[in-house]
């Protein structure tokens, strides 16, 4: 299971932090990953991070977000800068090839001016 924090409503160009502990799997092998859904889209990786420290990011956030783990603490982070109105979206941590039973309630990311 997977558990997520720090959303909220935030101006364009402002900034999130956002946090999540995992319970019930074996988090330092895994490739954690946090995973996004828009109203009225599918939902997309976003970024994801190999126990080993190896990251990859969608196009779209290159260069904005940051993704990190600590496996001391089965926990994963995403530190979101310069934000778009069109990073809206539910934000879901879960493995890269995810979970499909630990999926948390998300945790809700509103760019708006």
């Amino acid at each position: 299971q997977f558990v997520e924090s720090g959303g909220g409503l935030v101006q364009p160009g402002g900034s999130l932090s956002l946090s999540c502990t995992a319970s019930g799997v074996y988090f330092t092998v895994i490739t954690a990953a946090w995973w996004r859904r828009a109203p009225g889209k599918q939902r997309e990786l976003v970024a994801q991070i190999t126990r080993g420290g190896d990251i990859k990011y969608e196009d779209s956030v290159k260069g904005r977000f940051t993704i990190s783990r600590d496996n001391t603490k089965s926990s994963v982070y995403l530190q979101m800068n310069n934000l778009r109105p069109e990073d809206t979206a539910l934000y879901y941590c879960n493995a890269a090839v995810p979970f499909d039973d630990a999926w948390g309630q998300g945790t809700q990311v509103t760019v708006s001016s």
